[in-house]
Parts: C-alpha cells; structure tokens; sequence
C-alpha cells in the first residue's frame, strides 16, 4: 500500500435488500483514495449514499462487498484497528445533558480503554477552545459550543483520519468560520480530514480534493481546481466610456447577457474564445474600456452538470 494513502476503497458496494420493494443499491462500486493529510469533500444530494459510506467504515453498517482498507489494515481482518484509525463526528447532537465536556472526554477515552495516564483531555479540549467551558454542564453550552464538543470526542483515541458529516448543518456564518478555524488547526497538526457537506461553497474553499456522489456512484473525483477548471461558461462585465454595438454572431459562442449605456455583460466558452479576442471586438469602435469583471461560476454549477448528466 502507497504510504501516501491513508484510506482506499475497491469496488466497495452496499445493497439493502427489502423484500415488499426492490432492492436498494447505496453504494455501486465505489473506488476512491484519500493521501495522508489533505482535506477530502465527499459531496452530494441527499440519499447519494455519504452517510452509509461513513457508517461502514464506522463498523455501524456492514458493506455488502468490496475491499476497505485504513491506514493498511483490512476491514475485513482488522475491524477494531480500522475503527480506532477513525475519529467520527457525526451529524445529530448527541451529548448527555448533565456531563461537563471533561467528564464527557474522560469516559469517552474509557471506552476506548486508554489508561488515565496517556489520555489528552485538556489538549483536546483547548484545541477545540472549551477550555473554560470544561467544567460547565453540556446543557448548558451553545449550538457551536456542542459541535466543538463533538469534534472534540471523535479526538479521544488520537485518529490519523477524522470524518466530519455535515459539520456545518443549521449553523450560522460566524460559527461556520470558527469551526473551519478549529478544522484547518487539526489539519495543520497532520490529521487527514474527510467531510461530507452540501454547502459547495465551504467545500471548495477547504478541500484539497472532492469526490461528488450521486445514487451511490462517484460522477467526478479531482482536485478542487481541476474541477472548477471543467466549467467552460464564463462571465465577463465590461464597464466602458460610452455604448459598445458588438452582435452575439460577432464571435463563436459568444452571448450578450445585458448591455446598457456605460456598461455590457458577456457569456462565453472559454473553449472557444480568448478573452483578449473580445476586448479587441469592444475597443474597435474607439471605446475604452473602464474596468472588467469576471465571474468564474463555482462548484454548484459542476455539481449541477455532473448530476444532470
């Protein structure tokens, strides 16, 4: 095994099967690696199949065939070793109430049999700044407080690989910023991270690589750029001096989205046409050309077309 990847997945495949419908395939030969440090997004719709790809290698859900392996060891041979390679922050909040995050953390590192003396609970629990809140009841914590309580426990036995289900789910903005904070800390510390999300903005400003899944196949695996590079339509706003008279068949793909006095925004295929090309087309009538915006499109509009087609 390539020691750059931490985690691969052959032909990984899981049917429920259901005897009143027919049967339910979540996961079509699911091929994928994770390297060792890189932040991975897993994305897609609902019901692409994230979750029970989580929920295998969490040991919660059994893979109906394929091969798993974490760190070089076989989900098939190495159960308990793959289990203790992964730290899993789930979606739902699920804290007892009347446990302060220290004694949460401590009985966590108990079920995961580490001896008083090798637990890290006040490490974690400054990594995830709940330092001051280590002693309060968990009841008594924000929305964001918990979730960092969650990051928190998935820390206990010291994981290579965290897996983060919708971290940000029902969060607000701020939060949101301060969980990638404590995220892209854990990175920095050589924590290989794994996170589903349908928020593409965040995916694409945090992830390395993504892979998008729908209907339990990956429709696309590259790294975040090269994917964004795949989105041939671009958007360009020209600001000018005085009105442009520039015709959609001037030039191959292009189209005039609007135009107005001092102002014309322009689709194109970047395929088909250099930009330069059309700033010549605009400044042959004596127009000069004040500023220019582009709009890049973003992830959704990959995500869109991958999952159309």
């Amino acid at each position: 095994m390539d020691q750059k990847k931490i985690l691969y997945v052959k032909n990984l495949k899981k049917i429920y099967s259901n005897k009143q419908t027919e049967n339910t395939n979540a996961l079509n030969d699911l091929n994928l690696d994770v390297k060792q440090g890189e932040i991975f997004g897993l994305l897609g719709p609902n019901g692409a199949g994230k979750t029970t790809f989580i929920n295998i290698l969490a040991g919660t859900v059994i893979k109906t065939a394929g091969e798993v392996n974490v760190c070089g060891f076989d989900l098939d041979k190495n159960p308990r070793q793959v289990r203790a390679s992964i730290g899993i922050v789930p979606q739902e909040i699920n804290l007892d109430p009347f446990f302060s995050p220290r004694k949460l953390l401590e009985l966590q590192s108990g079920l995961y049999g580490i001896k008083k003396k090798n637990r890290i609970t006040d490490t974690i629990l400054k990594l995830v700044s709940l330092e001051k809140q280590a002693n309060s009841y968990a009841r008594s914590l924000s929305g964001g407080m918990k979730r960092r309580l969650l990051i928190a426990k998935a820390l206990v036995h010291q994981p290579p690989i965290v897996f983060l289900d919708e971290p940000t789910a029902g969060v607000d903005v701020e939060l949101r910023k301060n969980l990638w904070k404590n995220v892209k800390s854990l990175n920095d510390l050589g924590v290989t991270i794994i996170l589903t999300t349908h928020y593409l903005e965040e995916a694409e400003e945090v992830c390395d690589r993504i892979a998008i899944l729908n209907k339990g196949n990956i429709v696309a695996l590259d790294s975040t750029k090269n994917l964004l590079d795949r989105i041939q339509t671009k958007k360009v706003i020209f600001k000018t001096d005085k009105k442009v008279n520039i015709k959609e068949n001037d030039l191959k793909s292009l189209k005039i989205i609007s135009k107005s006095e001092n102002e014309i925004c322009v689709s194109y295929e970047k395929s088909k046409i250099h930009i330069e090309e059309i700033i010549a087309l605009i400044k042959k009538n004596n127009i000069k050309i004040i500023d220019i915006s582009t709009d890049d499109g973003d992830l959704e509009d990959v995500f869109l077309r991958l999952i159309k087609n």
